[in-house]
């Protein structure tokens, strides 16, 4: 029995030689360890930020996220309502329309401030949908309509999805941004857009692209090139204007010149005295936009009194031709 007990004591004794052993190591692992294990917070995605930065304004309709940094708990989905406000958890209503998302984010997180919920809360507001989700592109495009925007898109892109230019395009193009709608923006293009990529501007979900009609002149008859030209070079004169056209034919009636002019009076015929200008012997004539410059032939004795009929006839006819 004595025998039995020693061994006993020596097992217990080494027992205890171990424990403290090991110890030191399980206690400083465990000084390691935070009281209560707690599951670390995703920052906030740049996506989110990058929206937050944008000037366009809340309206109602536009689907927002809001999301408290460090407090899953408040993650919100919500559409702003035809009040212009969203419900969000511990604040009740908020009113967000007609403020940006960052103008948004200040003010919640003053409520959650204020209100003692979070202390010194980071809110991030992303925009997951607009309530109008594209660009109108309207005037002289291939293809007028609504386009999509998803996120930030440059003024071409949208031109491109449009089918692009039609022949009687402007070089001037209005953009009209949805959080300014009282300051439109005229856009001035070069011949080559890639001498000018500052005209490629940004273009937001509700913007409004208008693509002006150029200034056109028309010179049809009995002239070399019956064509329409455009004008955003500036002003033509008669002159310019059967020059750029190829000139008048041997058959043609300069005495029998005309232009027609649409005013507000209704239409206008005007003799131009062609021999005379191409003769420096007259002044040249200053021409408007839409008119059109009739040369008619010297043997067609049968259009005297339907000028403006022939005219026009060959003028819809014509094809456009850019003036350099």
């Amino acid at each position: 029995m004595r025998w039995s007990s020693v061994k006993f004591a020596c097992g217990c004794f080494l027992l205890l030689l171990l424990l403290a052993a090991f110890a030191p190591e399980t206690a400083a692992q465990s000084a390691e360890m935070p009281a209560t294990a707690t599951p670390h917070a995703t920052p906030p995605d740049e996506n989110v930020l990058l929206h937050s930065g944008s000037s366009l304004r809340l309206e109602a309709g536009d689907l927002v996220e809001v999301a408290v940094y460090n407090v899953p708990e408040l993650t919100t989905k919500a559409r702003v309502s035809s009040k212009g406000e969203i419900y969000l958890p511990l604040i009740d209503y908020v009113h967000v329309a007609d403020l940006t998302a960052e103008e948004a984010e200040g003010l919640i997180q003053k409520r959650l401030s204020d209100g003692g919920f979070v202390k010194n809360p980071h809110v991030t507001l992303f925009v997951d949908q607009y309530a109008s989700q594209g660009a109108s592109v309207l005037g002289e495009v291939a293809k007028p309509g609504v386009y999509p925007v998803p996120g930030e898109q440059r003024l071409f892109d949208l031109i491109s999805a449009a089918g692009g230019f039609t022949e009687k395009a402007g070089r001037s193009i209005t953009v009209t941004h949805r959080d300014q709608p009282d300051k439109p923006v005229t856009v001035a293009l070069s011949r080559n857009v890639s001498d000018n990529p500052e005209s490629n501007v940004p273009v937001l979900p509700g913007d409004t692209i208008i693509v002006r009609k150029a200034d056109l002149v028309y010179v049809v008859g009995d002239v070399g090139r019956p064509s329409g030209f455009l004008m955003d070079s500036g002003h033509l004169t008669v002159l310019q204007a059967i020059a750029l056209a190829g000139g008048t034919t041997r058959t043609a009636n300069l005495g029998g010149a005309r232009i027609i002019r649409k005013g507000p009076d209704g239409i206008t015929e005007t003799s131009v005295e062609l021999k005379k200008i191409l003769r420096a012997k007259a002044p040249d004539v200053t021409m408007q936009a839409d008119d059109i410059l009739f040369v008619p032939t010297s043997a067609a004795r049968a259009f005297a009194g339907r000028t403006f009929e022939a005219a026009m006839q060959a003028a819809t006819a014509a094809s456009i031709v850019a003036v350099p």
